[in-house]
């Protein structure tokens, strides 16, 4: 794929999952969580300019901040989304204004280690990003699975950090 492509194929990710997750919505616990992850990742790595041929060490250096600023986001993510359940015993989720603050810093980050890459000169291919995002996808699912278990069956919500412990019905409306 081209680099535009992978940067339309990133943008529309980011854009629909950002958008579903600020919404309440029902969890399916039995939903493949770690698919979209690892098939973004999978496209990134089929690239080969994941490094800059002439800069290998500190492309792969970039490359590394970038997934561990990918992995801080997802976790960041995972602990400030709301879980709790509904009277009728459904599973619900909704991203708190913690989680846009989360995700700011994140792309105040990736902007950063962009420009710096651009400030060293190097060529810096959009596989990078797909990793990092992918990163986010993975770790946030994973914890969101890990937090599911843990939510009372009674309705009390699991806690999020930034959550303003609204009750569920307000979250439907």
């Amino acid at each position: 794929m081209s680099g535009l492509v992978n940067v339309l194929v990133i943008v529309a990710v980011a854009a629909i999952v950002i958008a579903r997750q600020f919404r309440a919505r029902a969890i399916d616990t039995d939903r493949r969580w770690w698919l979209l992850p690892v098939v973004l990742a999978a496209v990134a790595l089929r690239e080969p300019g994941a490094l800059d041929a002439h800069h290998r060490i500190e492309s792969a250096a970039l490359l590394a901040v970038e997934l561990l600023i990918g992995l801080a986001t997802g976790v960041g993510w995972g602990w400030t989304t709301r879980i709790w359940t509904a009277p009728d015993g459904v599973l619900w989720t909704r991203s708190t204004k913690a989680s846009v603050a989360v995700w700011a810093v994140g792309i105040a980050l990736r902007t950063g280690v962009f420009a710096l890459g651009s400030a060293l000169g190097l060529h810096q291919d959009s596989s990078a990003l797909m990793l990092g995002l992918a990163g986010t996808l993975l770790v946030r699912g994973g914890i969101l699975a890990w937090r599911v278990r843990s939510v009372d069956v009674v309705g009390r919500p699991a806690p999020a950090y930034g959550d303003d412990e609204r009750s569920a019905w307000k979250e439907r409306v």
